[in-house]
């Protein structure tokens, strides 16, 4: 488990040194899980004890989003004077992300109808 774990810590450190490197505008951490996503892909998948650990911090992952939740209340006056540009960008995201899995699934409906032809 604690090889598991020094290897996504790693992959998040070198997304993170790249990002601000070269000033990316991509958070690290994202950067990192691209990383770690390609190289999982060029080996196979990822290896049992790195399934099992993911595995183990996703039955935690509600812990994650207590930070969250207390930044939301420590600047709750600010969402209160920006609500507006916060809403319409939660709105706006909402509907882009539900137009690409549609068109998404539109696609690989139509791979799928031909591969069976």
């Amino acid at each position: 488990m604690l090889g598991a774990l020094t290897l996504l810590l790693v992959f998040q450190l070198t997304g993170e040194v790249l990002a601000q490197l070269f000033a990316l505008p991509i958070p690290g951490p994202v950067i990192g899980m691209a990383l770690l996503f390609a190289a999982l892909a060029l080996r196979g998948g990822p290896s049992p004890e790195l399934r099992d650990t993911a595995q183990n911090l996703l039955q935690h992952l509600s812990l994650l989003f207590v930070p969250a939740g207390v930044g939301v209340m420590l600047h709750f006056h600010r969402i209160g004077d920006e609500w507006l540009p916060l809403a319409a960008s939660l709105v706006g995201s909402t509907v882009l992300t539900i137009a690409v899995t549609a068109l998404v699934l539109r696609a690989l409906s139509r791979r799928a109808e031909t591969a069976d032809k």
